[in-house]
């Protein structure tokens, strides 16, 4: 996959490919159906996927940028799995979120030269959200672009609710912990993916020593203890999870602690991706020490039997 950066790239974009625009925060089953359709579509020609980074959100309004699904490296290597051929990175420049509707459509049909757009039916663009799935039908028609609209994927979640899939559903589920339902939406597990850095070191003083994950700016699934997954020199490894401020110990810092079983060596500055799949139980303060550390014994256990 091709990797270029800015609007400038998109004028080097071989003539006659099929190309959708959005953020793919997270790459769930909605944004694959897209993206299955933009390389069928392709057909002998590039499928080229436009989005930004980071959200537009973070310029426009700070405050109410979402947190990330996905890391930048994380979301090339799937797209790179899927079968796009090239990834135009947009930053979220004033030069590009000023750019309106209709001049941006101009460019993709003057500079790109694109043959084929694929988009969601909630898809909207240019400055001031100023494009939308109407305006583009009608533009796409005049200059004898091709225009298919993916239909939205609901899923089924384990409450029984049908609910259409999109970013913000995942972010919401992640926030109650519903970190089963999050995958039915993504289509696989949620992955944390950090950096091992150096913690207090209580871990290893009671049989449990863990690795402390540096997780930037990544969206966590709600504080609480989770069966989770990794990889380590290509072996596998389940992970007990635990995400919080240690109210035991009266922390305060939100911290992500790895507890590898059956793992003995030395992580520190390795970079790890944990999938999140099953929900444990909720964070506590304990009444001493040694309740705590049988209530890790159950959590172990309780991983070990995890899907």
């Amino acid at each position: 996959m091709i990797v270029q950066q800015g609007l400038d790239s998109l004028a080097s974009i071989p003539p006659g490919s099929a190309m959708s625009i959005g953020n793919f925060d997270g790459v769930h089953l909605g944004h694959r159906q897209i993206i299955r359709t933009l390389t069928s579509l392709a057909d002998g020609s590039e499928s080229v996927l436009v989005t930004f980074e980071p959200h537009p959100l973070t310029v426009l309004r700070p405050g109410l940028a979402p947190p990330r699904l996905s890391e930048p490296a994380q979301k090339q290597a799937i797209l790179r799995a899927l079968g796009i051929d090239r990834l135009i990175v947009l930053p979220p420049s004033r030069e590009v979120l000023d750019v309106t509707a209709e001049a941006f459509f101009s460019i993709l049909r003057d500079d790109a030269k694109v043959r084929h757009l694929v988009e969601g039916s909630n898809f909207n663009f240019g400055k001031g959200r100023g494009g939308n799935i109407a305006r583009l039908r009608e533009w796409a028609a005049r200059d004898h672009i091709g225009l298919t609209v993916a239909d939205e994927v609901k899923v089924t979640l384990s409450d029984l609710s049908i609910i259409a899939v999109n970013s913000s559903l995942i972010r919401w589920l992640l926030a109650y912990g519903r970190v089963h339902d999050a995958a039915t939406c993504l289509g696989v597990p949620y992955a944390i993916n950090g950096k091992v850095v150096h913690g207090e070191k209580r871990g290893r003083t009671i049989g449990f020593p863990t690795a402390n994950l540096n997780c930037g700016d990544q969206l966590l699934p709600a504080p609480g203890v989770y069966a989770a997954q990794t990889t380590i020199d290509q072996k596998p490894y389940r992970v007990a999870l635990s995400i919080g401020s240690k109210p035991h110990f009266d922390g305060t810092t939100m911290t992500v602690e790895a507890f590898l079983l059956d793992f003995a060596g030395d992580l520190y500055d390795r970079s790890l991706s944990i999938e999140v799949t099953d929900w444990i139980r909720d964070q506590a303060k304990f009444p001493s020490l040694a309740s705590l550390v049988a209530q890790l014994h159950r959590d172990v256990a309780r991983v070990r039997l995890a899907t």
